[in-house]
């Protein structure tokens, strides 16, 4: 059979302890009608086993009052150990030159005396050890071995009697086996209450209700890791109706916004509270706040790069969302971070519109953070999803993390570049490749050039163009002045100022289009971004027409000409 020892023994009263304190406390909560309070009722603190436990047990030893034959065997060896110390420290006092040491050591269970090498012969007895030198020998005087074989046999009736007391507590405890494990589950649900209770203080957080109608709305939530003086609170809804237009279920949100300005944060966030939320905790939220019920949270945050697993950024991405679409369903929640990043840009939109599109037939709820801008325009037009971007101060360089929901975000990238002191020359390349470099089109062809003129001669044929009236726009633009189209959101440049008509000339992504000027708001004005005598044929002309303006203005030749169509006014 089984043998609890003393310390294990220790542990079950302490055990016990707990309980009938345990059980006062909630009888005093009961005066507050607290729920939890009845929990006390569950509670059995064994009274009777703690009060033998207790009895038999002290410091972790078997107490002598354990048994009267324990208390009587531990006399006696009391008793046997005093004679055998008296008889040694007679023998030590006699005869000092004998021995190395004043005292009497005990060696291998065995009172001995430390004799001298030379001396070893004048005193009779048994040898029980020698020290590391061999200088000393402990030996064990033949006017002792009587009484320690004594006291020997004594401490084997001592250990008998202990593990006779060990058996009989363990068996008493068995008997309680039911009780003491009813007592375990009730302190570990208490335990776990008072857990959640204390975190939900020290979080400051709010109980939030859940609903199976698959609606999930954040009112002034942070992160729990978060600061609550440094965090900006987070506003977020998913699953209810369009904030825009006040139609159409929302399932997908799309988060888009400066590096460092809070988008992964604000995906973390989400999925933790529903997660929180559904294990029956508190969140840091406003108590308006409601969570829906998900089967499943699906995420695919971070990098994931793996050089054990031979794993790229965008391989890893991929393993993780191959797994996520295959799991999700209508009552799942998935998260994806940087969606389509990692690879080739046409490629990985390409991807990542793909992607939204099999989350939307799944019909789960999902929120996305991206630096595309097609998928800014695909979120737009895309029933059920809608955009949300991080908000930024132009002036400090500084996110705000604050969510603002219906809005499409921006990276920024040029804009901090130059107000970090990035050279002007390089933003204005840098802002052609992004945005203003042309098409290639096909032009007039060049004729054969016959013998130089004079340079008078020269003529520019141009379309035929109505003079323009005063325009009805309360902003003026320039040319140059980088723009934001609505309602797709997309940048470009103005070419042409606005017409009768109130039309400007607007080149996206290398193709001029004429706009009503109420589709267009100012983004970054021209005398940010360009030198004073900036040449703006190099971004509006193309190349064919570069070439033959730069024929004619060196001399005239005969046949050179350059046409500009309607919609690409020469600067």
């Amino acid at each position: 059979d089984a043998m609890l020892l003393p310390e294990q023994i220790t542990h079950v009263l302490s055990f016990l302890i707990s309980c009938r304190r345990m059980k006062l406390y909630l009888k005093k909560a009961e005066l507050g009608g607290t729920d939890v309070a009845y929990y006390g009722a569950a509670l059995d603190p064994l009274d009777d086993l703690a009060e033998e436990l207790d009895r038999c047990i002290v410091n972790g030893a078997v107490d002598d009052k354990a048994s009267p034959a324990l208390s009587d065997i531990r006399r006696r060896i009391g008793y046997m150990k005093e004679q055998i110390k008296q008889k040694l420290d007679a023998l030590l006092k006699r005869n000092r030159d004998w021995f190395s040491e004043s005292f009497v050591s005990v060696r291998n269970g065995r009172y001995t005396l430390p004799v001298k090498r030379e001396h070893k012969n004048n005193v009779p007895g048994t040898l029980v050890d020698l020290s590391h030198t061999g200088g000393t020998c402990f030996i064990e005087p033949a006017s002792v071995g009587r009484l320690n074989t004594e006291l020997g046999e004594l401490l084997v009736h001592e250990d008998s009697e202990m593990r006779r007391i060990l058996y009989m507590l363990t068996a008493l405890i068995g008997d309680f086996i039911p009780q003491l494990r009813r007592n375990i589950e009730t302190l570990e649900t208490l335990d776990f209450l008072f857990a959640k209770g204390k975190l939900s203080i020290k979080m400051k957080a709010s109980p939030v209700a859940l609903n199976a109608g698959r609606q999930t709305r954040l009112v002034s939530a942070r992160h729990p890791q978060l600061d609550e003086e440094a965090a900006v609170p987070l506003d977020f809804e998913i699953g209810g109706r369009n904030v825009i237009t006040g139609d159409n279920v929302i399932t997908g949100v799309i988060v888009t916004g400066p590096n460092m300005g809070g988008k992964t944060v604000t995906l973390k966030t989400v999925g933790l509270l529903s997660l929180m939320a559904q294990s029956g905790l508190h969140i840091p939220a406003e108590p308006s706040s409601t969570i829906c019920m998900s089967n499943l949270v699906l995420c695919d945050i971070g990098d994931g790069q793996s050089i054990a697993e031979n794993l790229s950024t965008f391989s890893s991405h991929m393993k993780n969302i191959i797994e996520v679409l295959e799991k999700a369903d209508d009552e799942s929640l998935v998260l994806l971070d940087e969606l389509g990043s990692g690879t080739d840009p046409a490629e990985g939109m390409g991807l990542a519109v793909a992607i939204l599109d099999a989350l939307c037939e799944k019909k789960c709820l999902f929120v996305v953070t991206t630096h595309y801008p097609e998928i800014k325009e695909y979120a737009a037009k895309k029933p059920g999803i809608i955009n949300a971007r991080m908000a930024f101060d132009r002036e400090s360089l500084l996110p705000l993390y604050r969510l603002e929901l219906g809005e499409a975000g921006e990276s920024c990238a040029l804009y901090i570049a130059e107000r970090l002191g990035m050279p002007k020359d390089i933003l204005r390349r840098a802002h052609e490749a992004a945005y203003g470099r042309q098409r290639e089109t096909k032009s007039v062809p060049v004729e054969a050039p016959p013998p130089a003129v004079t340079a008078a001669a020269a003529r520019i044929v141009k379309a035929p163009e109505q003079k323009p009236r005063t325009v009805l726009r309360s902003e003026t633009f320039n040319i140059g002045d980088s723009v934001i189209v609505y309602p797709q959101r997309e940048i470009g440049l103005i070419y042409k100022r606005a017409n009768e008509r109130g039309e400007l000339g607007v080149q996206i992504r290398g193709i001029k289009k004429l706009l009503s000027h109420k589709r267009v708001k100012l983004h970054v004005p021209a005398s940010e971004l360009y030198p004073d005598d900036y040449d703006f044929s190099i971004v509006f002309d193309t190349v064919a027409n570069r070439k033959a303006r730069h024929i004619l203005n060196k001399r005239h030749e005969e046949g050179t000409v350059v046409v500009i169509k309607e919609g690409e006014e020469s600067i």
